[in-house]
């Protein structure tokens, strides 16, 4: 499996000859270039993680795409004469040789008084695990996780505690795209998760990993 972050939550993951996008959001650019997308996943309708225009491009682009979501973006993009296929919390699809399973069914509360929104999590191949905003335990094991690390609705403690206890193998930090620098505040993760067994590694903006 080799992931590629675009930037923020946007990330290309290709594995079994297809191609998976998250999130293409405000905060992020360079998915308005990318081809050969086959599928695109969307957890959330916050901009940063489904920006309309941007959809609109990366779907130019990739016809051929597939867009996977919850029951609410599915209505947003309705709107706009998107066709989408819904997948929520315990459900599982599979695209060719690509499993996808649900979980989760909130965003992660921002304050008592602020209209909250449908988030699903999307796990792929049963290895891989990108919680959009909210920090859900699938209760079952996971290889590789994208750690947001920063937002109005978290505390660093609060994902580093969440990465413990779901114990993956490898970590590497999404949600990030509001941070310039961003060096800083990856010291204090590696330190911790390494204690743990858990290897936290940072994908630059453009940068590949293969898993």
């Amino acid at each position: 499996m080799k992931i590629t972050k675009i930037g923020h939550c946007c990330l290309l993951i290709e594995d079994q000859g297809k191609v998976i996008m998250t999130d293409p959001g405000a905060w992020s650019t360079a998915q308005n270039e990318v081809h050969g997308v086959d599928i695109i996943l969307i957890t959330h309708e916050h901009p940063d993680h489904f920006h309309l225009e941007s959809l609109k491009t990366v779907l130019a682009n990739n016809p051929q795409a597939v867009v996977i979501t919850n029951s609410r973006v599915k209505e947003l993009l309705a709107e706009q004469n998107i066709q989408a296929t819904v997948l929520e919390d315990l459900q599982k699809k599979n695209i060719g040789d690509i499993e996808i399973a649900g979980f989760g069914t909130e965003h992660a509360t921002i304050y008592s008084t602020f209209p909250n929104v449908m988030n699903t999590g999307y796990l792929l191949q049963n290895r891989f695990f990108y919680p959009g905003d909210a920090f859900t335990n699938p209760h079952i094991p996971i290889e590789i996780l994208a750690m947001p690390i920063i937002g109005p609705w978290m505390k660093l403690s609060e994902a580093i505690n969440w990465i413990k206890e779901i114990q993956p193998t490898v970590c590497f930090p999404v949600h990030d795209g509001m941070l310039q620098p961003r060096e800083w505040i990856y010291k204090g993760p590696t330190t911790i998760l390494k204690d743990s067994g858990i290897t936290f590694e940072v994908i630059e903006p453009g940068v590949s990993r293969n898993f």
